[in-house]
């Protein structure tokens, strides 16, 4: 189900981002240091978001299949 892969991609890149950033904070400037793993989660979990379609795109998908679909004129 297209509707269900979009919000399984659209959660797990969110919260990927957002745990990634809590654990680059808890370690302070270290986090951005390429001697911890941190720095490497954080940059892996920002571009979860671009796989296979952007957040973006993952949200217009999940308003579509919810709202029913969009139309310009």
């Amino acid at each position: 189900n297209t509707l269900e892969v979009s919000m399984a991609k659209l959660f797990g890149a969110q919260m990927a981002q957002r745990v990634t950033d809590w654990a680059v904070q808890v370690h302070g400037g270290y986090g951005f240091s390429g001697d911890f793993d941190v720095e490497r989660y954080y940059r892996d979990a920002r571009i979860l978001g671009l796989y296979e379609g952007t957040n973006e795109i993952q949200k217009l998908i999940i308003a579509d299949h919810t709202l029913g679909p969009t139309t310009k004129t």
